[in-house]
């Protein structure tokens, strides 16, 4: 059987761009069991509720959602464990200065598979005010408009 090339999503937490600003990000691999990786090639998980901490100078992804797998006998998993993240270790002392700085947090971006092997995206994010989401909105919708009235606008040949 021919080895896995390139990327497969798997699961994208979309809320999260919404809720954060993402100051930095971190390709990061996952410590995962036989039946959580089965379920992860159905593509079945959720990141949603889903953050990392830095414990005892190792990263833990907690709440991540990997659900049973159907197939699974009394070794299955529980869907909601704490799950072991590998990253370099200059990188484990740069997430624990930034972190402890206050007002910073890990958060999973995405879950996918490269070249065969599950990774993740962590971002080192800070959390948005309501008012800081209002106003990105407001400068999401303008930008729509004035590409839509260009767009328009070019469309006409220039004339109006």
């Amino acid at each position: 059987m021919p080895r896995e090339q390139g990327r497969k999503f798997i699961a994208q937490n979309k809320k999260a761009r919404h809720d954060y600003s993402i100051l930095d990000t971190y390709e990061v691999g996952l410590v995962l069991t036989g039946t959580e990786v089965k379920s992860l090639r159905m593509g079945r998980a959720s990141l949603v509720d889903g953050f990392a901490m830095v414990e005892n100078g190792e990263v833990w992804l907690h709440h991540v959602h990997i659900p049973e797998d159907t197939e699974g006998t009394w070794t299955n998993h529980t869907p909601r464990r704490k799950r072991q993240v590998l990253m370099h270790r200059s990188e484990i002392e740069k997430l624990i200065g930034k972190t402890k700085e206050g007002g910073l947090t890990l958060v999973p971006l995405d879950m996918y598979f490269k070249d065969g092997k599950a990774k993740a995206t962590l971002a080192l994010a800070k959390g948005k005010k309501t008012y800081d989401k209002r106003q990105d909105l407001a400068e999401r919708d303008s930008r729509r408009e004035m590409e839509r009235a260009f767009g328009q606008h070019v469309k006409r040949g220039g004339r109006r």
